[in-house]
């Protein structure tokens, strides 16, 4: 059994966890709130015509996230952007555990700052209820991604699920993180 920790998974029990008790005078460290799970998602409204996009987008999704993608499928019918029922039109990955964490270093530390302009993320995202949400205008800001083999670029969307009960406990958890938000 390899011994191999991902530095975020460290960090989070040696530095997060008690700047979060004392900030918000937890009774005990099981209070303190941790993210669960990372979802990503891509809708490519495109591939209604093209079905080697969604191809295309699972394969770059997998090698982003290091785990594999899969295809998502219209539900119904809707004739104004000719589309079927069961027609693919996305694709979408969930993240847990140490692949998780893994994938959050890499997104603060290399792939956001790789943004243009990039001037941190609008903290805007946050749903009531301690889960965050932002979007990505461009695959190609992972390393993961070769600008010359992409076809064509697309946006994501990105949404970290944490156990906070409240919007400012998982901002405090995810600037601890180092979570780049705009000031």
């Amino acid at each position: 059994m390899s011994t191999y920790k991902p530095r975020l998974k460290a960090s989070y029990k040696e530095t997060v966890v008690p700047t979060l008790l004392k900030e918000f005078k937890y009774k005990s460290s099981m209070q303190v709130p941790r993210i669960v799970k990372i979802a990503v998602n891509q809708g490519l409204g495109s591939a209604v015509g093209d079905k080697k996009i969604v191809e295309n987008a699972i394969a770059e999704m997998t090698l982003i996230t290091g785990q594999k993608a899969v295809g998502t499928v219209s539900k119904k019918d809707i004739s104004n952007f000719k589309l079927r029922k069961g027609m693919p039109i996305g694709a979408r990955v969930t993240l847990r555990g140490d692949q998780m964490y893994e994938f959050l270093d890499r997104l603060i530390a290399v792939a956001l700052p790789r943004t243009r302009d990039f001037r941190g993320v609008k903290a805007t995202g946050f749903d009531g209820r301690g889960n965050f949400t932002f979007g990505v205008k461009e695959q190609i800001i992972f390393p993961e991604i070769d600008i010359d083999k992409t076809a064509k670029i697309q946006g994501m969307d990105i949404t970290v699920v944490t156990t906070a009960q409240t919007d400012q406990e998982a901002k405090a958890l995810l600037t601890a993180f180092g979570f780049p938000f705009t000031k």
